[in-house]
């Protein structure tokens, strides 16, 4: 039998190895536009459409990370209910429009989306509104994919060529990794896994930028812990009525 799972773990950890030694620049760069949205007493905006909306969710309202993140996750573009259904809507021009109008984010605020092929309406056209806000805009997506395929977008535009700051996540065309006899379609998807890495270490060096600022950042405490209420709640007043995920 061959081990397949191991296959799939080593390309994994080549990936990751791959996005620290060639991202890390761009990482910083990120940190740096995020810190200022949180300094200026901005909201850090995550976006992405079906499994992508997994790691923008996985960074909002978490232990150790930044309190003023809010996650957009439109039902009908996140497959929560219909997972077919986020793939026809995330083609649709004209639902991020309505989306941002109602989140109404300022220059002050920072927008992260992702998206693995970067070329679907929703992301492209998030992009476009985040920047006619004025807002920096973070791209985590693939650049193999992205850059061959065309976009879904009626501006011809991609994820990629709109964004501030753009972290490849050094996935392969199509993101499955893993070939094997007997099977015409690879399997093993990495962009979940690297975007949530990618994304983690955006928000820990955003932290220490902070710090390093002399601004104390706002950090949730793990709700498991005793005494977090007395950490968190004030935390969660501060920015109350302004992060709609909460």
């Amino acid at each position: 039998m061959k081990h397949q799972a191991l296959a799939y773990a080593q390309s994994m950890r080549a990936i990751l190895n791959t996005i620290q030694a060639q991202e890390m620049d761009k990482i910083l760069q990120a940190a740096e536009l995020l810190a200022d949205a949180v300094a200026q007493d901005g909201i850090v905006y995550t976006f992405g459409t079906g499994h992508s909306h997994v790691v923008a969710e996985d960074v909002a309202y978490r232990a150790g990370g930044l309190v003023p993140v809010d996650a957009i996750l439109e039902a009908a573009l996140t497959g929560h209910e219909k997972v077919r259904q986020s793939e026809f809507m995330e083609r649709v021009e004209g639902v991020a429009k309505v989306i941002m109008d109602y989140y109404r984010p300022t220059s002050r605020d920072a927008m992260v989306i992702i998206s693995n092929s970067g070329r679907n309406a929703a992301p492209v056209e998030m992009a476009m509104e985040a920047c006619q806000r004025g807002m920096p805009v973070i791209a985590i997506t693939s650049l193999a994919h992205s850059q061959g395929t065309t976009s879904r977008h009626s501006s011809g535009k991609k994820l990629y060529e709109l964004a501030s700051v753009v972290i490849d996540n050094h996935c392969i065309k199509g993101d499955a990794m893993i070939r094997m006899e007997g099977l015409p379609m690879p399997v093993g998807a990495g962009s979940g896994i690297a975007g949530l890495f990618i994304l983690h270490t955006v928000i820990v060096q955003t932290i220490q930028t902070l710090l390093d600022r002399g601004i104390q950042p706002p950090v949730f405490m793990s709700g498991n812990l005793d005494g977090a209420d007395l950490v968190n709640i004030p935390l969660r007043d501060r920015y109350k009525g302004r992060v709609k995920i909460w």
